[in-house]
């Protein structure tokens, strides 16, 4: 038996989509979806909803404890709730496609894994998700390799929140939510635990599984990834000095310049030589990107959003290292202090 769990906290573009995709997985056998003090008419389409939707439970949420972020302490009392072998974790904001459940339970068999993972299929509706997302994607990339996470003799482990299934028994053998109950990266940190205590995940790519409209509008967006960008890369000085020197062109570009400025001082180049070197760096670059929207399976045509791209990811990132290390992370209403214990 599959329990899914869904937390909600002022999700009413999106809650009814995701509990009917949810609701029509065969393996599915209840759907719990934790109110998390909605403000908006998540309630009221959650009523309507359980008069037509036999699968669906609705809880509720009071007050957040002390040290819990919200959405750790919703899927929490979702998951004392639950009667099945299976927790299915997924967010309001997804679209479960005919045999979503059916596929996890499969992959887990054929990998013998207690965790399984999906990264969702992105809809991208303005022109910010367009140039934002598929680049912050890119990125991530580097950082958290499907095959690395997938090897049981290597440390890396990885998940994404929005379509999680892990066996119930390994779930409370690591602590539950409650051992993870202040992690902003809720998702990795209980992937974490898993691997550590020896059971095995399978992570994966989710086209033709589920797929997310993750954000509507750039507020959101940036509230977003500025939530998670900085612990997702690393966490640290060392590795936010890396990211930012991978990805802005600056530093390569310095390197072009020196060394125009010698031959040009050594062999008399001409100075129409210099931006040939620069442009050749962007173009470089803009290549390398072409290849990996590609191989992530966006457009070719989102080539022309690389430079927008490459800036939103970069402020987001060291916005993210400020907001996580001096400040505070805010996001649903709720402001969470730096290095929440």
């Amino acid at each position: 038996m599959v329990s899914a769990i869904i937390p909600a906290r002022n999700e009413e573009a999106s809650i009814a989509r995701a509990v009917e995709s949810v609701a029509a997985q065969a393996e599915i056998e209840e759907v719990i979806v934790i109110n998390d003090q909605s403000t908006d008419g998540t309630a009221s389409i959650l009523t309507e909803l359980s008069e037509r939707v036999a699968k669906l439970k609705i809880l509720t949420t009071g007050e957040l404890p002390t040290g819990w972020t919200g959405k750790n302490y919703a899927v929490s009392i979702g998951a004392a709730a639950a009667k099945g072998d299976w927790l299915l974790f997924t967010d309001a904001d997804t679209y479960h496609l005919p045999g979503a459940a059916r596929r996890a339970l499969d992959d887990a068999a054929e990998h013998d894994a207690v965790l399984v993972s999906y990264s969702p299929e992105q809809e991208l509706g303005t022109l910010w998700e367009r140039a934002m997302i598929p680049f912050v994607y890119w990125r991530l990339s580097k950082h958290y390799s499907y095959a690395r996470v997938n090897d049981r003799a290597t440390p890396d482990a990885a998940a994404n929140g929005q379509f999680l299934v892990v066996q119930r028994d390994a779930y409370d053998g690591v602590g539950g939510h409650s051992a993870i109950a202040g992690e902003i990266l809720e998702d990795v940190a209980l992937a974490k635990r898993v691997k550590r205590a020896g059971g095995t995940i399978y992570f994966a790519p989710g086209y033709g599984i589920v797929r997310t409209r993750m954000y509507r509008d750039f507020r959101a967006m940036w509230q977003g990834w500025t939530k998670n960008l900085y612990p997702l890369i690393g966490g640290t000085a060392g590795s936010l000095a890396i990211e930012i020197v991978e990805v802005l062109p600056v530093f390569q570009m310095a390197v072009f310049i020196l060394l125009w400025l010698y031959l040009s001082h050594s062999y008399g180049l001409s100075v129409l030589w210099l931006p040939l070197f620069l442009l050749s760096t962007i173009a470089e670059r803009q290549l390398a990107y072409a290849l990996e929207l590609r191989r992530n399976l966006y457009p070719a045509s989102y080539i022309q959003y690389y430079a927008l791209g490459m800036c939103l990811y970069a402020a987001a990132l060291v916005v993210s290292w400020w907001k996580n290390t001096f400040g505070r992370v805010e996001w649903k209403g709720r402001a969470y202090p730096s290095r929440t214990p």
